[in-house]
């Protein structure tokens, strides 16, 4: 009996028609919008009884396979009384490069088409035209073959044969996950308070196709309470496989954690977790060419083999087990882990992954996205997060740097360099030398045209230039995609966008700033069948629907915190911690932390709103006796992997003398991080985390209060307060921890702030501090 395998014609000759080795030398790549326009381009020339962008679906059976293509052809044409398919394709390279036989899987595309075209028609033979077209050039080069019947089922079985190990593999794991799925039992004793509620509402978005904004505190179990739903979901086939998108490694880590105690009680699915390249790379240097490297030699002949076997013999896929199976089949274990990914039920990764323009995941399919669920954890920082994403700039001194370095070697270069840094000076020049900024509403039309014929020449001069190159190389790279990216974003701009450039006395930079990512978040996560959005501190929740992209339809939740009241010391220093106040206060605060380790035994966190005001308090605590008495770390900006690992280490519970770590609100230690059961014992949040006044946040308030919507609360409160929140959340972890958690700010005494407080952390003792300076 055969079993019918479906995929699609562009999935089958890819996956069995590559080969040859990973080259980060430069490639001219063409965007979809630009193949979308070079398809229209060569269609505008069919005869009135052509036809383009025909769906077609055809079969092809190999042993107990039956494997069902669909596609959809570019061109069904009469070219000389002859009937042809054609296959377009766009290159921003040289025509002069392509040959006839570049691209066999080009060919291959081509040729299932013509397959299936003669099979429903009960042809004999057809022919074939390959198209390329140069974007930017317009230029067309053609190719043309005839096939018999004969041989295009010669080329099918070929297909069949590379692709059926997989196919044969995918089959087996369905069957095995879709059993699995259903039968797994929640994989704890019980659901904490709020649990079962939060699970159910997963599943409920993702059945019924919606978006879920969802705000659980801390002890929630927010990871397995989204997973889990998730996973059932897949086995009820509402789901066929989902993402789970963090900000930070920890809590990657503990969506890992969950995939194992869900494997460890029969769960049968792949989850894959993504590692950014500069950490999981085998080399000690980024140099991605077969010449330096031997992972990237090669590494598409060995590829199809090493997925093969790491899905074969596993199914939690951890950077680890990418490590052990690229050494062991000599695959690049980063773009192994992307390959991979393209196949797995479950993908963890960051956010960029999803939603950035530049590095998303491009090889999804529509109709794969219509079935695919994305978990967005700790959802608050995708707000900035965001904003980053959508933003660009460009500065005038490297172009500078370029049109003197190219002037005699390269003079077309070096003139479009020019006229960029021309465009930068005459910036300069419209301006009073003593002013440092200007903002405006508008995109800066007139420097688009001067940054594409930039980038055009920088692609032709990258495209020619051979291995390595040195530092000029490296810098017309850079400033290549800089102005890429410049120009990517440019055809985001909005009114939701805002000009400004930072004039120096040498050098200015113009950035196009995302004041709010809302719509653009709702655009990336199109298609997809459900969005959850979920964080302890997604509040107020109002604010972060809107500024994820929610709409008024979406589902929202909250949940109480399950931990009970008492487990809480919650106690107010109520000083200023205002810029123009600290001096006359720090003293207090001083002395505050020296009361409270004399009251308190334990481990202690402080976190404050910036480095310099750390030290500042740090030096006068110091003068106490308390320093003498415990173990002091303080947070170093810029801290590696390492670094940050020894920091945490020292928070031990059975110490003799109190650790006591200095730290930084919205920093690495503020939020992500579980130091359970005595080895924290308690948490001094200092200010209420406003971001530093400057002028981008100045620019959000203005953008706010313009339109209509409370701008110091959008640009400074909420996601200051966002900060203490997280801060404070570090304490009470599980059922069983206690701790004191001391807040320092007058401003937590006012309606505005206090709203926006934990019920449980309400209401608060104030502190009677006994000494101070």
């Amino acid at each position: 009996m055969s079993v019918t395998v479906k995929v699609s014609v562009r999935a089958l000759v890819e996956y069995v028609y590559r080969s040859g080795s990973i080259d980060d030398g430069f490639r001219t790549l063409t965007t979809l919008q630009e193949g979308t326009k070079v398809h229209q381009l060569v269609q505008q020339d069919y005869e009135e009884h052509d036809r383009k962008e025909v769906p077609m679906e055809g079969g092809i059976s190999f042993e107990e396979l039956h494997i069902v293509m669909d596609g959809r052809c570019d061109g069904l044409l009469l070219l000389d009384g002859a009937l042809t398919v054609e296959e377009i394709k766009s290159t921003r390279g040289e025509l002069a490069f392509i040959e006839e036989d570049s691209y066999p899987v080009h060919w291959a595309q081509a040729q299932c088409y013509a397959f299936m075209h003669v099979r429903q028609e009960g042809l004999e033979r057809m022919q074939v035209r390959l198209t390329y077209v140069q974007v930017d050039t317009q230029e067309r080069k053609h190719y043309l073959r005839t096939y018999t019947l004969t041989e295009l089922e010669a080329v099918m079985r070929h297909l069949a044969a590379g692709y059926a190990p997989y196919a044969r593999l995918q089959l087996r794991h369905a069957e095995q996950r879709g059993s699995s799925c259903r039968e797994l039992r929640f994989p704890f004793d019980a659901y904490r308070q709020g649990q079962r509620k939060l699970a159910g509402a997963v599943y409920k978005s993702i059945a019924d196709r919606q978006r879920l904004f969802a705000k659980a505190p801390t002890g929630t179990g927010k990871t397995i309470s989204t997973l889990f739903p998730a996973v059932k979901a897949i086995g009820e086939g509402e789901l066929q496989r989902f993402y789970y998108l963090t900000a930070k490694t920890i809590t990657r880590t503990a969506a890992e954690e969950a995939f194992e105690r869900m494997s460890s009680q029969g769960l049968h699915l792949w989850s894959a977790t993504i590692t950014a390249k500069e950490k999981i790379c085998f080399q000690e240097e980024l140099r991605c060419r077969k010449e330096h490297c031997e992972f990237a030699d090669g590494y598409y002949d060995r590829i199809n083999e090493a997925v093969l076997d790491v899905l074969t013999q596993e199914t939690r896929l951890t950077r680890e087990v990418f490590e052990r199976y690229a050494r062991k089949h000599r695959v690049c274990p980063f773009e192994f882990s992307l390959d991979t990914a393209y196949l797995a039920d479950a993908v963890i990764c960051d956010y960029n992954y999803i939603f950035d323009p530049r590095v998303s995941l491009k090889r999804q399919y529509e109709e794969q996205k219509r079935e695919t669920a994305l978990l967005v954890d700790e959802a608050h920082n995708l707000v900035d997060r965001g904003r980053d994403m959508f933003s660009a700039e460009l500065s005038k001194a490297p172009f500078l740097q370029l049109s003197r370095e190219h002037k005699r070697s390269l003079p077309s270069l070096a003139a479009a360099a020019k006229a960029v840094n021309d465009f930068f000076l005459s910036l300069r020049k419209s301006y009073p030398s003593d002013q440092r900024s200007v903002v405006q509403e508008a995109c800066p039309e007139a420097l688009h045209p001067h940054v594409e014929a930039f980038a055009a020449e920088a692609e032709k001069t990258l495209a020619g230039m051979p291995p390595g190159g040195g530092e000029a190389a490296q810098l017309l790279l850079d400033t290549y995609f800089a102005a890429q990216s410049f120009l990517r974003i440019a055809g985001y701009y909005s009114e939701a966008y805002i000009t400004y450039a930072e004039l120096g006395k040498s050098d200015v930079r113009l950035k196009l700033l995302c004041l709010d990512p809302s719509g653009l978040l709702r655009q990336m996560t199109k298609g997809y069948r459900s969005q959850v959005f979920f964080s302890a501190t997604l509040s107020p929740l109002p604010y972060f629907r809107e500024m994820l992209g929610g709409e008024a339809d979406d589902y929202v939740m909250s949940i109480p915190s399950p931990f009970r009241k008492e487990q809480l010391d919650v106690r107010l220093l109520p000083v200023s911690t205002r810029y123009r106040d600290r001096a006359a206060t720090k003293g207090i605060i001083a002395a505050a932390l020296h009361q409270l380790l004399q009251e308190h035994s334990g481990n202690v966190l402080v976190f404050f709103p910036s480095y310099e005001y750390m030290r500042e308090v740090l030096e006068t605590w110091m003068e106490t006796e308390a320093p003498q008495r415990a173990r002091i770390l303080v947070q170093q900006s810029g801290m590696n992997e390492e670094e940050r690992e020894a920091f945490l280490a020292s928070f031990q519970s059975d110490d003799e003398r109190s650790t006591v770590g200095f730290a930084v609100m919205g920093g690495i230690f503020s939020e992500g991080i579980d130091l359970t059961g005595d080895r924290l014992t308690g948490v001094v949040v200092v200010g209420v985390g406003l971001p530093q006044i400057g002028l981008e946040r100045e620019i959000m308030k203005e953008y706010f209060d313009r339109t209509g919507r409370n701008g110091f609360d959008y640009a400074y409160v909420y996601p200051g307060m966002n900060k203490v929140l997280q801060a404070g959340g570090r304490l009470i972890r599980t059922e069983k921890d206690r701790g004191t958690l001391l807040l320092v700010d007058d401003r937590f005494l006012q309606a505005k702030y206090r709203q926006l407080l934990p019920e449980e952390w309400k209401p608060a003792k104030e502190l009677s501090v006994t000494r101070g300076r």
